[in-house]
């Protein structure tokens, strides 16, 4: 058994709190401090460490485990170091103190999301390596930055490098979400984001006379037409009980810009919507269905994209797909009772799934409830500990899934 560290504390939680500490808190991460946390692990642990700059300042740090048969692809274990930014004031303890209370809950920003489970991964292959175990594939960590951001200075540049073609990724884990029931979620696709500014032009004028074809009228109706469609959505995700968040297309109004007094009627005005498109919708006639809605309310209106991802894909959970076959045969065996599902926002899953690879989002919190990006998250040590127990048991199946066509 591993030595207890500080008051009888299991080390693996000592190194997570630890690591909690570190503020990789958007906008202004400490990223230097987490590379440097990072690298002290490869070294302790024995295993290579590449760090690859996709950006300035913006460090992905590759760990990894050879596996004895090089021809094999490898397997990729992900997981992003920033957090998202805290109202402290609506925190019971400070955020980045990692305070544990008589109930064992580790409350910190990331204790969630994802921090946990970049030292469950840690500790797992700390573990599988102390027992003496080798497998044939290769286990590279990736630890990288800005995901909380979209990604686009860290998981969406790095997938197209060199240096990500060479880890030859052939399958990979990344986050998924808590799950307050006794169940496990795991996630195997992504609604696509689409964020949406649409403007009206029209008539100005002054604000006591009855002006015709204003921005605001028209405006106005392609609000109304996005509402409805949202409401329909709401309904179809609540008269059906299989259905889980990630399998409709969600919307939101959530910017709304224009004018200029109270008495003067605008040249034009803009509406901002986030868009979660479900991954079974055509995009190409959603696309056209938000140009109808646009041409319904009249001339001059028109919509542009702040972010429109366009490459959903689909990762199998066939029983004949060996890696899916691995992962659940592995939850099988340890009584999990896993809930595949679709996620309902955006991880760097995405990225990974765009270029080929295979990818699951699982974070292994049952009995927690959903706490990411909210105050007081937290996660309970006994949780924390059991998710070490399942990575050092999915680790060894999954790197010894047999050669595959695709390993050619």
């Amino acid at each position: 058994m591993a030595s207890k560290g500080r008051e009888g504390e299991h080390p693996s939680v000592t190194l997570f709190r630890q690591y909690l500490r570190i503020r990789t808190v958007q906008p202004e991460p400490d990223y230097g401090a987490a590379v440097a946390f990072l690298e002290e692990r490869a070294r302790q642990l024995g295993l290579g460490c590449q760090k690859v700059e996709v950006a300035p300042g913006r460090v992905v740090t590759v760990l990894t485990w050879p596996g004895t048969n090089p021809k094999l692809s490898s397997l990729l274990l992900n997981s992003h170091t920033d957090v998202v930014p805290v109202f402290k004031e609506h925190w019971s303890h400070d955020p980045f103190e990692a305070f544990k209370d008589a109930d064992g809950y580790i409350y910190a920003r990331g204790a969630q999301d994802m921090k946990c489970v970049s030292i469950q991964y840690l500790e797992a292959v700390r573990r599988l390596k102390a027992e003496g175990h080798r497998f044939p594939r290769t286990i590279h960590m990736t630890f990288v930055p800005d995901e909380e951001i979209g990604g686009h200075q860290g998981m969406e540049l790095f997938v197209q490098r060199p240096e990500f073609k060479a880890l030859r990724a052939g399958f990979a884990l990344d986050e998924g979400l808590a799950n307050p029931t006794d169940a496990f979620t795991v996630f195997y696709s992504e609604r696509s984001p689409w964020w949406v500014r649409v403007t009206s032009t029209g008539k100005p004028g002054h604000g006591s006379r009855f002006i015709e074809d204003t921005a605001a009228e028209k405006l106005n109706k392609v609000v109304s037409s996005i509402l409805a469609f949202r409401e329909k959505e709401r309904q179809r995700l609540q008269s059906n009980p299989h259905l889980k968040l990630g399998a409709v297309t969600s919307v939101n109004l959530t910017q709304l810009e224009g004018g200029v007094a109270y008495n003067v009627v605008p040249a034009t005005m803009s509406a901002g919507f986030d868009f979660r498109v479900a991954p079974d919708v055509d995009l190409k006639a959603f696309e056209q269905q938000l140009r109808s809605w646009c041409q319904a309310a009249g001339q001059g209106v028109t919509f542009e994209f702040a972010q429109k991802w366009m490459e959903p894909r689909i990762t199998s959970t066939d029983d004949a797909d060996p890696w899916w076959a691995a992962f659940s045969g592995v939850c099988k065996d340890m009584n999990l009772t896993l809930e595949p599902e679709i996620f309902p926002a955006a991880t760097d899953s995405r990225y990974l799934r765009a270029v080929g690879v295979p990818a699951l989002g699982f974070s292994p919190m049952n009995r927690t409830p959903v706490l990411l990006h909210d105050h007081d998250e937290r996660l309970q040590e006994a949780v924390f500990l059991r998710g070490i127990d399942i990575y050092a048991r999915l680790l060894p199946a999954l790197a010894s899934v047999p050669a595959l066509p695709s390993d050619g």
